[in-house]
């Protein structure tokens, strides 16, 4: 007679099996690599050569979690300033999400010509006044929705709905790592917590869980959960030792059933572990960066007590830490960096989500997001890193010309700005204007969608989007669904 034990026992390593079956049965990773995969896609997902030559090596991207208003940002309306008060006409209906069709708002802060190539740049984000000639605005841009989870599911992801990977993952399985020690995708949240949908908009989805977002929150004392152990009974050789035995009972496991890439990407996982416990901590310590440095990313005064309203030194220090980190990981090796700015339905403001008051919500991220990105590209610049880094900034959709109560602006997903610089980008450009009032774009009939701006980065990252596919429920899947062309204007 078979008893249960003796079951377990055989059809696997004993329970060790069975946990990670488990574990495996709540990836969806199973159609990552398949025998139809294309076939310039080697083993892990890496192109084994580019469409062509690549003018980028590198992505980060800086998420506005709320949606940031562009006309407090950079696209300045002359026609607010001028019928400020008057009531909105918008010429035909109008979908507004709340109730934020009041009365025409011109922004409470104000513009100035930046730069030689004279774009107008707010006072809300005023340090990056000195960097307009690296950056290459878009004003055009409109999405599909005015809720925050699908349209920041759409900007992270490519597509509306959960379930698909995010951008770091397409560009983590098409290209691989530059550094085998660290993460080719890292995530840096708000300090104050997720933005919507949390985790979901770096997930791998139905590629190898391997190209998944690392979290990584920088100000906490446990940067990067679990990557060491905190009990203080565990020594590092048990901790090698555990790792050590993990992966030996999964390399049996994997060799039981061959062409299953989840069993892959839990080794590689856990190999990863290993090596980042040495790697990752190094990279995350900013104490021996120089004391002007640190001032440039707005953290001479790091750690200091702030007021319980929110405040543009305190956005400062924390964005700017984040930035600073991602420039230590880009010079590591790690091939996708995320930033985010604002969490989710806080309350007080601790987002872009300004439907009270511009000026209250939107000045101390805006000033504190300068504050840090300007540091950034600055410091890639004098280091040479920006010739070969794209750095893109975004959010979820815009924010309305028309007033809500008296000092707030409701959503417009009808247009928003991006901003896209270094790389092969080309600098001190604008393109694709939004109409007078920066409601909806001027050419209505050739707006730009993120899926020509995500085309658009992966070009330049030498890889032809048509072609970085993923057959997933009998659908050849990619990053840009079924549309998509280059922004060839953005070329330099």
């Amino acid at each position: 007679m078979t008893t249960r034990r003796d079951f377990l026992t055989q059809t696997g390593h004993g329970f060790g099996a069975l946990a990670l079956a488990a574990m495996l049965h709540d990836e969806e990773a199973a159609a990552a690599l398949q025998d139809d995969s294309p076939k310039n896609v080697g083993v892990g997902g890496k192109l084994q050569v580019l469409h062509h030559p690549p003018k980028a090596k590198r992505i980060v991207q800086l998420f506005m979690g709320g949606a940031a208003s562009h006309l407090d940002l950079w696209d300045y309306k002359p026609a607010l300033e001028k019928h400020h008060g008057e009531k909105s006409d918008f010429g035909e209906p109008v979908e507004a999400f709340q109730n934020g069709l009041g009365p025409w708002m011109k922004s409470p802060f104000q513009f100035k010509p930046s730069g030689e190539c004279g774009k107008q740049i707010s006072d809300a984000v005023a340090p990056l006044r000195d960097c307009v000639d690296d950056m290459a605005f878009v004003h055009n841009v409109v999405g599909k929705t005015g809720v925050h989870s699908q349209a920041t599911y759409l900007q992270a992801t490519g597509f509306q709905q959960p379930g698909f990977p995010g951008m770091g993952s397409w560009v983590s399985y098409a290209l691989g790592s530059l550094n085998e020690n660290l993460p080719t995708f890292m995530v840096l949240p708000d300090h104050r917590g997720y933005a919507s949908n949390g985790p979901k908009n770096w997930g791998a989805a139905f590629l190898p869980a391997s190209h998944q977002g690392t979290t990584v929150f920088p100000q906490r004392e446990n940067p990067i959960e679990d990557l060491l152990p905190r009990a203080e009974f565990v020594t590092k050789s048990a901790d090698r030792a555990g790792l050590d035995l993990i992966n030996q009972l999964n390399g049996d496991f994997q060799r039981s059933r061959p062409g299953d890439s989840r069993l892959e990407a839990r080794i590689r996982s856990y190999e990863l572990t290993g090596r980042m416990q040495v790697s990752a901590p190094e990279a995350l310590d900013i104490s021996g960066e120089p004391k002007h440095i640190l001032k440039m990313y707005g953290l001479e005064n790091a750690g200091k007590d702030y007021p319980t309203e929110i405040n543009p030194a305190e956005e400062a220090e924390y964005f700017g830490r984040k930035c600073l980190i991602a420039r230590r990981l880009l010079e590591r090796g790690v091939r996708f960096i995320q930033i985010w700015s604002g969490n989710d339905n806080s309350f007080p403001r601790r987002n872009w989500d300004s439907h009270e008051d511009i000026q209250r919500d939107h000045f101390p991220l805006a000033l504190g997001m300068a504050t840090g990105t300007a540091a950034l590209l600055k410091d890639l610049k004098q280091r040479g890193l920006l010739d070969d880094t794209i750095v893109l900034w975004t959010t979820e959709f815009g924010r309305m010309p028309s007033t809500q109560g008296s000092k707030g602006r409701d959503h417009n997903p009808y247009v928003f700005s991006n901003w896209l610089c270094g790389g092969g980008i080309k600098g001190g450009v604008t393109y694709g204007p939004s109409d007078e009032w920066g409601y909806k774009p001027l050419d209505r009939e050739n707006p730009t969608q993120v899926y020509d701006i995500h085309a658009t980065m992966l070009h330049l990252l030498g890889v032809d989007h048509e072609q970085l596919t993923v057959r997933q429920d009998g659908i050849d899947r990619r990053l840009t669904d079924v549309h998509g062309h280059v922004i060839e204007d953005l070329l330099s």
